[in-house]
This record gives structure tokens, sequence and C-alpha cells, in this order.
């Protein structure tokens, strides 16, 4: 393990204290592949008795390297093999009707929709009686989210990816730890507009089943283009196919570190706010990987990456549009913004990089709005808007996050924010999410409270016009030209 000088010590002791620097998340992979079982009980079994034997000190050792170090570890967290890649042994599930599913991958085939699918009760069932097998342990070993009931469907859907999609508004609605996230676009491979059409459906019914509670069900649904495989932030988190048995994964984040380096730096040029805000993500990397190689060492486990994410919360100094006010942008969303935040982005990186050779996930800069009060105060103001957060998606580390919407927008167009935002992704081969919150009952402009980590946001208004008919063609949107890199 790296040595770390006594001045090194000190400035990572400042940045704590007094500027909110703290390690988001420790995250521990699982692959749960040799689980599978054509009995439901018996792979309820094998996941539970996996998870358990490889996580149960997972909560105690974050605990103890807080204590060790005075470094705050806010989340406990655990990623698994997208779920949908299990589901497929179930008996129950591979009696579906294939040809059923195979109407569903077809470009020609112009009648469908989600609620007609011909699934039984019981292999819906089987997917929700997982969903809370997963809830349950995660309770058992004292995580705050498990992530990984998911299905990749960018190029087509299985038996499984279509049973499990169709059991999300019943699981996100009755499990409290469960966290989704379905892949539905790559550069590779294109986007499956099936699969957008489906979830604009899928996601207003999660908001309708969770509508007591401000429709937030939906924000532990994440649907994405170029999903990465060793994410440690939820709600998009799952352990991919090509990781390792087990891995401990961690999520550092310091946005009111950068904003108090940069806040007298009012007349510096680019080139030197690129370097300040480099040799700081250094440091904060450098603090990440020593948690994480900790962690390994105490747990057993390999160590896997490092994600310096700049990951706001709605404390006054841990916000991602303080950092672009700081540096001339009178109010987030304004003019300049997408050219500062992708500075930003880049630097981090860039600084994250130069620390540490595994640095993973989705590092750069979050832009969720209801986790960052800047971001919040902007939208009320109506300087920031979904058209200029699309921007920003460009050049930023995910896409558009924790976004409220009114309860009343269309399935429709929930579907063409979904799509314009995975063309995004696509065309610029980069990693995009999509988290929207239709919140049932609430109008442009009415706040809403989550709590926690979520925060609170304004309900932002959609432009008014339909996209049903390009919508409703089916199909799989062609991959870019550059695609074809070999």
């Amino acid at each position: 393990m790296e040595s770390y000088t006594s001045t090194e010590i000190l400035e990572t002791k400042r940045m704590i204290e007094e500027q909110g620097l703290d390690v988001r998340t420790i995250t521990m992979g699982i692959n749960l592949l040799d689980c599978v079982n054509p009995s439901l009980d018996k792979m309820k079994t094998n996941i539970e008795s996996k998870i358990f034997s490889l996580a149960k000190n997972l909560s105690r050792v974050a605990t103890s390297i807080e204590e060790d170090y005075g470094i705050p570890i806010i989340n406990r967290r655990i990623t698994t093999t997208p779920i949908s890649l299990l589901l497929g042994a179930l008996k129950i599930v591979q009696e579906i009707p294939l040809e059923d599913i195979q109407s569903y991958n077809d470009p020609l085939f112009q009648k469908y929709n989600i609620k007609d699918l011909k699934i039984s009760h019981e292999a819906i069932t089987s997917c929700i009686e997982i969903a809370q097998c997963l809830d349950n342990i995660s309770e058992k070993v004292k995580v705050d989210f498990i992530g990984g009931f998911s299905a990749l469907v960018h190029k087509g859907f299985t038996r499984a990816d279509l049973c499990l999609i169709q059991s999300l508004p019943k699981v996100l609605s009755i499990t409290e730890r469960v966290c989704s996230s379905v892949n539905l676009a790559t550069t590779r491979s294109g986007m499956n507009m099936n699969a957008v059409k489906i979830m604009g459906n899928i996601i207003h019914q999660i908001a309708m089943n969770t509508k007591e509670r401000n429709s937030i069900g939906c924000a532990k649904l994440v649907v994405f283009a170029n999903a990465v495989e060793d994410n440690p932030f939820m709600a998009g988190g799952f352990h991919g196919i090509g990781e390792s048995e087990c891995c401990i994964n961690v999520g550092i984040s310091g946005p009111g570190v950068i904003r108090s380096v940069i806040k007298d730096q009012k007349k510096a040029d680019f080139e030197t706010l690129a370097e300040i805000i480099k040799k700081t993500s250094f440091k904060i990397t450098r603090m990440g990987q020593l948690v994480a190689q900790e962690a390994a060492k105490r747990l057993n486990i390999p160590f896997g990456i490092v994600d310096v994410s700049l990951a706001p919360t709605d404390r006054p100094y841990d916000s991602v549009a303080g950092i672009l006010e700081e540096m001339g942008i009178q109010i987030t969303g304004g003019p300049g913004t997408t050219a500062a935040l992708a500075l930003l982005t880049d630097a981090v990186k860039k600084g994250g990089l130069m620390a540490s050779s595994y640095v993973g996930g989705l590092s750069g800069a979050f832009i969720p709005v209801s986790e960052d009060k800047f971001m919040t105060e902007a939208a009320k103001k109506k300087i920031l808007t979904i058209e200029k957060l699309e921007a920003m998606t460009s050049v930023c580390s995910v896409g558009l996050d924790m976004i409220c919407i009114p309860g009343s927008t269309p399935p429709s167009t929930i579907s063409g924010i979904i799509a314009d935002e995975a063309a995004i992704g696509m065309i610029n081969n980069k990693t995009i999410g999509i988290r929207l919150i239709p919140v049932i009952g609430k109008q442009v402009d009415e706040i809403v409270e989550f709590g926690g980590l979520l925060g609170k946001s304004i309900i932002m208004p959609v432009k008014n016009t339909s996209c049903e008919i390009f919508i409703n063609r089916q199909g799989r949107l062609p991959a870019p030209v550059h695609s074809q890199k070999n």
C-alpha cells in the first residue's frame, strides 16, 4: 500500500472537516451467476447464502475504517450480476411462449403493449420474490442499497428481460433497498426503440404505484445508454459480466473541496483553473484509493475501481452548480454553463487518472437536480430547463438525473425524453443515464420533498407537444457509423 505524508494527511483532514469531503459509497460487487437453478426456492437460497457469506462484514469493516482514519463513509452498498441473466434458468420463465417474446423483437410487429404480454402471473411473481430476497438479504447485512435488478436489452429482449421489466412497478413499490436499471442503447448496437416505448409506460406505472410517496419508486430506476459494468453509484449500479467473482469499488465525492479551491481564483485563466481542479481531484482520488485498498484488505476481497465523481447533496457547499457559479456563471443554466461543466468534468477525470490506474465507474461530475440545492434554485428561476440539462449531459458524467416532471406527462413523452437522451450517449460513445420522476398529482413549480441524499426539487416543465407517432415506430435505431471500429 502507498505511504502518505503528514502534509497529505492534514490536508485531507481539513477537506473532510471543513469542505465536506467524503466517501459517498463503498460498494461490493458480487457475481451471482453460479446461483442459477430451475427452482425458485433453491435460487433464492443460493442468492441469500452467497451474498451473506461475502458481505456479512462489509458494514462493520466500513465503520472500522471510518473510526481508524476519520473518513466519513456515507453508504454501504452491494451490486449484483444483472438479475435477468439468472431469471432465464427458472422453469416458470422458460415456459413463456417464445413466439410472444419474438414479437417484441420484430420491427414489423405493429400492435404490442407491455400490458398485453403473455407472461403468467406466476412468472411475474417469481421476479418479485427474487427482488424481495435481495431486499431482505441487504437488510440482514446492513447495506443501504442493492443494485442489479437489471436487464440489458440494447439489442433485443429475452423472456427473462421482459419478465423482469414487467415486474418493476410492483418491485420498486414494495422494496426499500432494491435498485434497478435497464440498458437500452449502445454505440455498437444502436437503440432498442421498442424498449424505449415500454420504459415510458413502466416509469409511469411505477410513479402511479408510489404516488403516496411522491412517486419515489422512480428514483430507484435508471435507464441507460452504454451502461458501465463497475459503477458503484445507485440506482444504476450492477456487477457486469466481465467483472471478477467479487470486488470492492469505492465512490468518492468532493464538490465542496473543488468549490473551495476555486473560490478565490476569480482572475485565473482557464489553464490555471483546470490545473487547480486536476491537482485537487488527484488528492481526492488518493484518499478514495486508500479506503478501497484498506477495505479490500480487511475483507480479503480484490480491489476493483475508484469512481471519483462530484456527487452533490443538499448541503450548501456540496453543489456542482455552486462550482460552476464560482467559475463565473451567474446562474447555472445560463450561457457558458455547458463549457464550464466540460472543463470541470475533464479536469476531474484527468486528476483521477493521475492518482490511480484503477479509476472507473462514471468518474466526473453528476448533475442530479433534486440533490443539488443550487440546481433546484436555478430551476425555480426558469434559467435551468430540461433542454439546457440535455445539452449539459453531452459533457458530464451521466445524464438527466433526478428530474421531477408533472405526473400528467404522457408515457410517450417520457419515452421521447429517454430517446433524446440515449441518442446523446449512443452518438457520442459515452454513458448516459436517465432518472425521471413523473410525480403523480403534482404540477409545474410545485416542490417535492424526498429526504436524505435525494433532497428536494421543483417540478420542471415539459414541452407540451406529442411524439407518440415517432415512439410508436418499431425496431432499433441503427448504430452510428463510428460504431464500426474493430
